[in-house]
């Protein structure tokens, strides 16, 4: 029996039937081109006899009086033909028609009484490609570790067609520790509440930094956060929205602004939100806040979430795309500082006390009645560099699909794959019906930013054309 940790089990406890609390990716992938008929029936048939996924999938969620207090994995039998299902798109398959089934499918919550993940392979979508839909539980899987995974199914070399391969599991190959004492079992707590104790002193001082005046991000700027058209209470039903960003054209403009590329990716989103709800005559007077999540170092083969979070203004109430983005990249700089300089043990406590007033209001039902803390997360993580593989077919795109908090109607979450951003909007199908829209201002956002950079350039640092060569 393990344990998950605090920050793992408050994703379990604000599960609900509106709320599933489970990640997703949404993969396409082009047939290679000597592909047989049955290439998709031989990879089903592979990955239903091949354990490729890592620890805890190969466990569930702990039985008992206990089990609600203190949610643990045990070892199960995995279910195999459960969890890897095949679907198949009416011909020729579209864009519109793929992400009408992966919303319904991602709208749906897990079994919390079996392994909590699921794989779908979906073929007949249009100019010889398929797509892989993967979701999994919150409680034993963030978006990096998430993207870890993924990326060991694939492989770099598009004649390997042995994938997804057999894991080889450090945490299930080891032998299963000796019994522990009463003793030791009781004083645990105390051990790990003294070594708590003990860090906060360093806790303290950064949450003061963080509200200090000046400062627009952090807990003084969470606690005046404007409610919008996108905190709302949501339904279950869920709708996809997608971009593909050109990477180069990111990072140009982070290179010439000195920004990071996370940086032009929160004002793009900004200013896509903010043409959005200027359309539906719904843009408050101050700005949107942005959850963002900074992923922490991880243990090799640890499961579970490894990350931390802030609070950082949108600019919405900006019109200058520049201004915007100077004004993101003060906050992001100045708190992902402050947040750094934590240790492990205060990182966890400040993440805990981020989701504590989610926790509480969900399961008390009145989160969509209180103030937003901030009005939509947005995650930013990278999958790989090089092209990927999966028995010769070539990776194209990774839309990740997240999760919705009562009262936090929208996710966007960025997946970095080699000179493309994939955007995925998760929304609720409810509370923003044309969710599309926000996915095509984000394309129209990159555009505006390249013009007012274009334009803020003086006339020596801009590029100078060649002189024609005479006759």
């Amino acid at each position: 029996m393990q344990y998950l940790s605090p920050v793992d089990a408050s994703f379990l406890r604000m599960e609900s039937k509106r709320t599933p609390m489970h990640v997703g990716g949404m993969l396409t992938f082009k047939l290679p081109d000597n592909a047989p008929p049955d290439f998709l029936r031989d990879l089903l048939q592979h990955m239903r006899s091949t354990p490729f996924m890592p620890h805890p999938f190969d466990c569930r969620l702990a039985r008992g009086r206990m089990s609600r207090l203190a949610p643990a994995w045990v070892k199960a039998d995995i279910d195999i033909d459960y969890h890897i299902r095949h679907s198949a798109l009416p011909y020729p398959g579209g864009e519109r028609e793929l992400g009408v089934l992966v919303a319904r499918l991602h709208s749906h919550p897990l079994d919390l009484s079996r392994p909590l993940w699921e794989c779908h392979i979906i073929e007949g979508l249009e100019n010889r490609r398929f797509a892989i839909y993967f979701k999994a539980h919150h409680c034993a899987i963030d978006g990096v570790g998430g993207m870890k995974m993924v990326r060991s199914w694939l492989t770099e070399d598009p004649t390997d067609m042995n994938g997804p391969g057999r894991l080889s599991n450090a945490i299930q190959d080891q032998e299963p520790p000796p019994p522990r004492s009463w003793k030791t079992r009781l004083g645990r707590p105390f051990k790990v509440a003294g070594h708590q104790i003990r860090t906060l002193p360093e806790l303290i001082k950064v949450l003061r930094e963080m509200s200090a005046p000046g400062l627009e991000g952090g807990t003084r700027a969470a606690l005046s956060t404007p409610r919008s058209l996108l905190n709302q209470p949501i339904s279950q039903q869920r709708r996809l929205g997608t971009q593909l960003l050109d990477l180069k054209r990111v990072k140009a403009i982070s290179s010439a602004t000195g920004t990071t590329v996370n940086d032009v990716s929160l004002a793009i989103c900004g200013s896509a939100i903010r043409r959005y709800l200027l359309e539906n005559g719904a843009l408050p007077e101050k700005s949107l806040l942005a959850s963002v999540p900074v992923a922490l170092p991880r243990p090799e083969g640890k499961g579970g979430n490894a990350v931390a979070g802030f609070v950082c203004p949108f600019g919405t109430d900006q019109t200058d795309p520049l201004k915007r983005l100077q004004r993101i990249n003060r906050v992001t700089t100045v708190t992902k500082q402050q947040l750094l300089s934590l240790s492990p043990t205060a990182l966890e406590q400040f993440t805990l006390m981020g989701l504590s007033p989610l926790l509480l209001g969900q399961m008390a039902g009145v989160l969509s009645k209180v103030p937003p803390f901030f009005n939509v997360t947005v995650s930013n993580v990278v999958a790989s560099r090089v092209p990927l593989y999966l028995r010769g077919a070539q990776l194209e795109a990774m839309y990740p699909m997240s999760i919705l908090f009562d009262g936090y109607a929208l996710n966007i979450t960025l997946v970095g794959y080699v000179d493309r951003v994939a955007v995925g909007f998760t929304g609720c199908r409810d509370a923003l019906p044309s969710l599309q829209k926000l996915a095509v201002y984000t394309g129209e956002a990159l555009k505006e930013m390249e013009e007012a950079l274009a334009a803020a350039m003086p006339a020596s640092a801009a590029p100078k054309k060649k002189a024609r060569a005479k006759s």
